[in-house]
């Protein structure tokens, strides 16, 4: 095996919720959401359904077609991912400015 270039490497202590809803499109999500210092506020959002997961944080939620791309939602399933997300995601934070 070849030199690894290691741009990081930690281990933290995470707090990690875990979600089951369906909405009135009768799609169902279920989630983790991972909170960590690492990821400066945002957090890490899994969909346990089909793998997919990006870092959000509230600001996110606002950019058209965003989670569409993300998770391969349709505009209606969307909406409703963005109306749960929007009461746990929190503001960016840069701490270690």
């Amino acid at each position: 095996m070849g030199e690894l270039d290691f741009l990081y490497d930690t281990t933290e202590q995470t707090s990690t919720r875990f979600v089951s809803f369906i909405g009135p499109t009768m799609r169902r999500f279920d989630l983790a959401l991972i909170q960590s210092g690492h990821f400066y506020g945002k957090t890490l959002v899994a969909d346990l359904q089909n793998g997919q997961t990006a870092i959000l944080a509230g600001d996110d939620l606002e950019q058209e077609g965003h989670l569409e791309r993300l998770f391969s939602l349709s505009e209606e399933e969307a909406a409703e991912l963005a109306e749960f997300l929007a009461e746990v995601l929190g503001p960016v934070n840069f701490t270690d400015l």
